[in-house]
């Protein structure tokens, strides 16, 4: 299958042809580890997710190499350090900081359905390559000291420019390079820079007598170069990185290593606003990740399922508009996909399949194929959501639609099962309307993100919601357990377990024992503990 990406070098969508189709490599600029990730750090980290599931897909997992680097040594890291942690040496309050944000950023990428990279380097423990390139590139003409920095010369480089396109006067205005009398020209950017007392400091590359720390460009192309190789396949990041970051990252490792190219695709996902706005501290509508899933945007918590799909529904060269409303018509269609798989009759599952768990864990494939035919269109996750959206009424009457429908999204990380489902809500199928069903889902739901996580504020206002409801919820490793307490549907809930108990004794007496089990470790799953004894079987909720 041909995979086509946008490559904003070239300004055109090629097909990708990788170097060597044994060893596709892609390398993605990870986050500077200083605080809590916003969300427009999310975007990149999901649509490089998406694409790194894209070439597992397509070239294997055990062949391909996909690199995110986390950059901890920086000024605002620096600067946060002083802050937090005044009584500290400010070297011990920087490893302080960085190694709370990484956890923080970790934690946070995980919740929103993201395979960890092949391979995550750390700034600082990669200085050794960060010199050698340095030290190339002054022996080739292409860098220079200057009062112990050292300087990319960007005038030696002839086609300097060819990522970002930009006429000279709008690159010297955009670098965000200081201004220095000891530069040869005002475009000129730092490689290495002498580091102030108490700053983080190494033995700087030759030429440079005083101890100093390297320049933000020169670290991912030392770490790409590292993991990678002197040319590899992608390159990604957002669309404001490509000036001046990665226009001087190919600058750097062009001419360090005299090739054509640095990556044979640069592919850059659009910019993110919050709700019409482009977002920053000043005008207050600053938000992370984690205030995303922990209950301080809009006065809720977002499950990381939401957080993903909402993030996906935007094609990732398009600029999105990040709202509460989107948030919620996102998830009022994930509940409504959830209430279709709730729907399935336990009676339509294979054999092979003891209950609607373990369907749930085992389902792997089909993959749906026009939703993989609109991926490989430059990823065009829209495209290939509104492919599948027409099988989603079809879920609960057709198995085989269910299992492409659910392999196929969780292909891209959407509708995890420990953060979805709650396998309990089919003692409540059997006794609730629809409309009632979505109610107490919603609220099971809200219930089960809340404790998987530790939202004390959201458990306690799921467990009200449940109550008023007349719901009685225990947690249990395996989900939660829904049981109504209005008297009615009490009585329905008995007679519902109790038939179900009476089908596995009518399997029992006809030694159809593999049936016996799959009733047993139906209810099993949905909260229910059997006991045998001579008298008969006893039910109770477990506990």
């Amino acid at each position: 299958m041909d995979l086509k990406l946008y490559d904003t070098l070239s300004r055109e969508k090629r097909s990708f042809v990788p170097i060597d189709p044994a060893n596709v490599r892609m390398y993605v600029c990870g986050p500077t580890v200083y605080d809590f990730a916003h969300i427009g750090n999310a975007r990149p980290v999901i649509v490089f997710d998406v694409l790194f599931r894209m070439l597992r897909h397509l070239y294997g997992a055990e062949h391909v190499t996909y690199v995110r680097n986390i950059t901890d040594v920086d000024d605002k890291i620096n600067a946060r350090a002083a802050e937090e942690y005044p009584a500290l040496p400010l070297n011990e309050a920087i490893r302080k900081v960085t190694e709370k944000t990484d956890k923080q950023f970790h934690d946070d990428v995980a919740a929103l359905g993201c395979l960890p990279p092949s391979v995550e380097p750390r700034a600082t423990e990669h200085i050794a390559e960060m010199r050698t390139l340095i030290e190339k590139l002054i022996a080739s003409g292409n860098a220079y000291v200057a009062e112990d920095n050292v300087l990319f010369s960007v005038p030696s480089m002839k086609d300097y420019g060819q990522l970002s396109k930009r006429p000279l006067d709008e690159m010297i205005a955009g670098a965000r390079v200081e201004v220095a009398p000891y530069k040869k020209d005002a475009r000129d950017f730092v490689l290495w820079k002498p580091s102030k007392p108490g700053e983080p400091s190494w033995p700087s590359p030759a030429g440079v007598k005083a101890p100093g720390r390297p320049g933000w460009h020169i670290e991912c192309s030392a770490m790409s170069w590292k993991y990678l190789g002197e040319t590899f396949d992608i390159h990604g990041g957002g669309i404001d990185l490509v000036f001046p970051h990665h226009e001087d990252e190919i600058a750097q490792s062009r001419c360090a290593f005299h090739t054509p190219v640095m990556a044979n695709y640069w592919i850059h996902n659009g910019f993110l606003q919050i709700e019409g706005e482009k977002m920053s501290k000043s005008l207050g509508n600053f938000v992370t990740i984690r205030e995303i899933l922990q209950a301080h945007w809009h006065g809720r918590a977002w499950s990381g399922n939401v957080v993903r799909l909402a993030m996906l529904t935007t094609h990732y060269r398009q600029p999105i508009d990040w709202s509460a409303r989107r948030l919620a018509e996102v998830e009022k269609e994930l509940f409504a996909i959830a209430g279709e798989f709730l729907q399935i009759p336990t009676s339509i599952f294979k054999n092979d399949h003891k209950s609607f768990a373990d369907w749930l864990e085992t389902v792997r494939e089909p993959l749906d194929p026009t939703f993989i035919e609109f991926l490989c269109d430059d990823l065009n996750m829209p495209g290939a959501l509104s492919a599948i959206r027409p099988k989603f009424p079809k879920i609960s009457s057709d198995l085989k639609v269910a299992s492409s429908v659910l392999a196929t999204l969780q292909f891209v990380g959407v509708l995890h099962r420990q953060n979805l489902f709650l396998n309990t809500s089919p003692i409540l199928r059997g006794v609730l309307d629809k409309e009632a069903q979505q109610g107490v889902f919603l609220a099971g739901r809200r219930l089960q993100v809340a404790m998987l996580n530790g939202y004390d504020r959201e458990i306690n206002e799921a467990r009200s919601l449940l109550t008023d409801m007349e719901i009685e919820a225990t947690f249990q490793a395996g989900g939660i357990t829904l049981l109504s307490r209005d008297a009615d549907t009490v009585s329905a809930q008995k007679e519902w377990i109790e038939k179900r108990i009476k089908a596995r004794w009518d399997a029992r007496a006809r030694k159809d024992w593999a049936e016996s089990d799959r009733i047993r470790d139906e209810l099993l799953a949905m909260g229910i503990v059997l006991k045998d004894s001579k008298e008969g079987t006893t039910w109770e909720i477990a506990r």
